[in-house]
């Protein structure tokens, strides 16, 4: 009667961690899926993510470009302004650049699906939080300068009264197009005061937006390093 019992009893023992072994191998296997899916999600929104952020380097380096080129008028202008030779073939150009505003184009699509997944879903604390500076601060800040800031807003502040006082020395051709400018400029003592001013504003305040694109476009080359680091793991 006891051997019996206790075939039992080591029966109802080799069920139960039969069963509990069972239990605990899929809790682990459905924990492995999930980690993998979690991964592979990740690793897909961070290449999206990469992919973005190229982009985003490509338009600042245009607004760059545009910002550069608007020193260039400033420089010209200026030269102008103090009688010295310039270049009639270059007026257009600069004419057009000297009070020339861009927008901050973002790629945001990758951090968009971030959040709505989570931002948890990154793993590594230090790459969440790089990213989410980027877009929620650097970004934000960016585009504010770019398209609210006053100062900043070149053709709405400044383009009337240059325009006004410089282009009554322009000079034209038989088709009534701008062919280049006439050298000493006509310009009556305080417009030309003003205007050197103004010109003064725009050098300043490009100056300034092209600091801050430098540390923005840093940041984004060494996040793209860190997520292309996290993608090779």
């Amino acid at each position: 009667m006891a051997i019996m019992k206790t075939k039992k009893f080591n029966k109802y023992i080799f069920e139960f961690l039969s069963i509990f072994l069972a239990v605990i191998l899929a809790f682990a296997l459905n924990n492995w899926n999930q980690n993998r899916k979690d991964r592979f999600a990740e690793n897909k929104i961070l290449s999206e993510i990469n992919n973005g952020l190229t982009r985003d380097l490509k338009d600042i380096k245009e607004n760059v470009s545009g910002h550069k080129m608007g020193l260039k008028a400033v420089n010209y202008f200026t030269k102008a302004i103090a009688n010295k030779p310039v270049s009639k073939d270059s007026l257009i150009i600069y004419y057009f650049s000297l009070t020339r505003d861009f927008i901050s184009i973002q790629n945001k699509s990758g951090y968009e699906t971030l959040k709505s997944k989570g931002l948890e879903l990154i793993q590594n604390d230090s790459l969440r939080t790089e990213i989410i500076s980027i877009y929620e601060y650097d970004y934000n800040t960016l585009r504010k300068l770019e398209e609210n800031y006053y100062e900043l807003q070149f053709h709405e502040s400044y383009f009337k009264e240059i325009n006004y006082t410089l282009s009554k020395n322009f000079e034209f051709n038989q088709a009534k197009q701008i062919t280049g400018i006439t050298i000493p400029l006509e310009i009556e003592n305080d417009k030309e005061k003003l205007i050197l001013t103004y010109l003064l504003q725009i050098q300043s305040n490009r100056n300034f937006i092209l600091q801050y694109y430098d540390q923005v476009e840093n940041k984004i080359k060494e996040l793209k390093l860190k997520i292309e680091n996290e993608l090779k793991r």
